[in-house]
């Protein structure tokens, strides 16, 4: 009983921490209709910021508190709303979810360039030292903090949104921004003011959390998964039920850790997936309201000589460069051409069907398991098998897209992809004891691609063939019932259209790509070990295939050769080690103000260049006719 009684009080106290961010979480989804990933890294990095003014400077407590809390997260809030948020009001959700991904590889690129790891940090708890007893139980000042300051903030918020006419102008803002500006409110202040507080709630959270939990970047990071739970339980909209929700999930994972099973890590990880998985798919169908869809310009579709052409001209030129390339750089140019492929599966997926997966690399990761566990020796039929292992897991993860869309289905993989990251890619019995999986390259009769240049060719021919078909699957009949569904699905259910079969099958072809793509990418480099295929990582390569363009072949191909080549500046010039996640970031930002990505970008241009060509030619034509008709006036 005193074990229960422990475990209860620890999971009532982290409880009380996630619910603050939780409740940071709710409010900058209420006021903006973006959902926020970025909101651990929010908390991470003013934690951090908070024992540098804190401990390392020697500010004293409260003031540390106040110019943390009441001055720097507010400011940072409002700059995020102004420099990225913006422009992403009515964006798609896949777009203004990548977005906020972007956020988060930066403050964690500026968390790692400002205080390197390797170096411990611990900061003190509130009242350190001082205790007291309840029920026979020790409970720190700082325990008793935490609850006491969450029960505040649960009160203020409520009194805000209830009793002020800035917190009706935050629930207002949202759903009719021009009528809350006729009521004399201006909504891009309101904005800010929310993203402010929620910032400043998020700091909160880490400054309560990081004593318990460590002051780590990716830990505090992570706990907008815990939030990402407890704030669904309440839908995105009721604090109480986000506080509810808060406090399960911390009891969920203390009373795992005291009667789970030996391997508790795991499953204590794993919890807030698998709460947030049920949430969405047992929650009624009728609480569930997906965010406003606004599609980016779709570009024109090339016909099918085209398209031939095109990569049949690709192809010759690559295996053209891969000749003078070193071996460094064909395995870093074909890493991306794997990747690209598994932007491709995106691009079918979100960019044509308009449904958002953030576990691409789940199905990858299942692909290179299959191959490397099963067909030791390379055979292709190893790659048929693989194709159709991850086209079922892209099936059974297509269920819940039956009923859900939006933030919902985008959620819905993110937790799948996290549980399977904690519970079967992190067992030893998956990727080996050593961590790392041995996988072979693909054999053909007659061909061999052992050599680095062959597999880079075999990568060229794969990619090229594989957006042929794309295009080809884009014009025909199949492809218009993915641009309807995209389009519209309610407007698709008014005609009579049913979209179940199209919504599996879209999902069990992007995963059959993926997971080919998963095989070849292990194929390329020997081997894969379980952090190749993390979530988090997935959502890297979906911003990426934005940032290239996520409705065309060359954005995928883009986005790939982005997302290999990145890293390595920072491995040629050290100074510069968190270009990956900075210039990620970076890129992120100009997703809401070009939604077509940069292949987006450079069709515009052209556009505008042909358009004013064609006017200064009709200008020259019609000054040649003044000239002729002159005379004979």
């Amino acid at each position: 009983m005193h074990d229960f009684l422990r475990y209860t009080v620890l999971g009532l106290v982290v409880g009380s921490g996630y619910a603050v961010a939780a409740s940071g979480l709710v409010v900058t989804y209420q006021t903006s209709g973006i959902f926020n990933f970025a909101h651990g890294a929010i908390g991470m990095f003013m934690a951090f910021v908070y024992w540098k003014i804190h401990v390392d400077m020697g500010v004293p407590t409260l003031l540390a508190l106040a110019l943390v809390l009441l001055v720097l997260a507010p400011l940072l809030g409002a700059l995020i709303e102004r420099t990225m948020m913006r422009s992403l009001y009515g964006a798609s959700t896949g777009a203004a979810l990548v977005v906020t991904v972007g956020l988060m590889l930066t403050l964690l690129g500026a968390a790692y360039s400002f205080w390197p790891q390797g170096t411990a940090r611990i900061l003190p708890e509130f009242f350190a030292g001082s205790q007291f007893k309840l029920f026979g139980l020790v409970i720190t000042y700082h325990q008793a903090t935490v609850v006491v300051v969450a029960a505040l903030v649960a009160l203020f918020l409520r009194l805000l949104f209830y009793r002020t006419r800035i917190g009706t102008a935050m629930r207002a803002v949202v759903d009719d921004p021009e009528l809350l500006a006729m009521n004399g409110a201006n909504p891009k202040r309101v904005g800010q003011a929310s993203w402010a507080l929620g910032a400043s709630l998020a700091s909160l959270a880490g400054i309560l959390l990081a004593p318990l939990v460590n002051l780590e970047v990716l830990i505090l990071t992570l706990l907008v998964l815990n939030c990402l739970a407890a704030a669904m339980l309440g839908r995105l909209k009721s604090l109480p039920l986000t506080f509810l929700g808060a406090i399960l999930v911390a009891l969920g994972e203390n009373y795992i850790v005291g009667y789970g099973p030996g391997n508790v890590g795991s499953y204590r990880g794993a919890l807030p997936s698998i709460f947030l998985l049920l949430v969405l798919l047992f929650l009624p169908q009728a609480r569930l309201k997906s965010g406003r869809l606004v599609g980016a310009r779709a570009p024109r579709v090339p016909t099918l000589r085209q398209s031939v052409i095109s990569a049949g001209v690709f192809v010759v030129v690559g295996m053209l460069l891969s000749g003078q390339m070193s071996r460094s750089d064909l395995a870093t140019y074909g890493g991306g051409l794997a990747v690209g492929l598994i932007m491709l599966s995106l691009v079918l997926l979100t960019g044509y069907g308009g449904q958002v997966s953030l576990c691409q690399l789940t199905f990858a990761g299942i692909g290179a398991f299959v191959m490397g566990r099963y067909f030791t020796g390379g055979s292709m039929l190893g790659l048929v098998v693989v194709a159709i292992v991850a086209g079922l897991a892209g099936f059974l993860v297509s269920l819940p897209a039956l009923r859900l869309q939006g933030l919902y289905l985008a959620l819905t993989t993110f937790a799948v992809g996290r549980g399977v990251d904690l519970l079967f890619f992190s067992n030893s019995h998956v990727f080996g004891y050593g961590g790392q999986l041995a996988v072979p390259r693909v054999k053909l009769p007659g061909l061999s691609f052992q050599g680095d240049r062959a597999f880079f060719i075999l990568l060229l021919v794969t990619f090229a063939g594989a957006g042929v078909l794309l295009l080809a699957l884009r014009r025909g009949p199949f492809g218009r019932q993915l641009a309807a569904q995209s389009d519209s699905e309610a407007a698709c259910a008014t005609l009579g259209l049913s979209l179940v079969a199209t919504k599996a099958i879209v999902f069990a072809l992007s995963a059959s790509i993926a997971g080919v793509a998963g095989a070849l990418y292990g194929g390329l480099r020997g081997g894969v070990t379980q952090n190749d295929f993390l979530v988090l990582v997935s959502l890297a390569v979906a911003l990426s295939v934005y940032v290239g363009g996520i409705n065309t072949v060359t954005g995928a191909l883009i986005g790939g050769v982005f997302f290999a080549v990145l890293p390595t500046i920072g491995a040629h010039f050290p100074k510069l080690a968190q270009t990956q996640y900075l210039g990620t970031g970076m890129a992120a930002a100009l997703i809401g103000r070009f939604p077509n990505g940069i292949v987006g970008l450079i069709s515009n241009g052209v556009d505008r260049a042909r358009r004013q060509f064609a006017g200064a030619g009709i200008h020259e034509r019609a000054m040649e006719v003044d000239g002729l008709a002159a005379p004979a006036s």
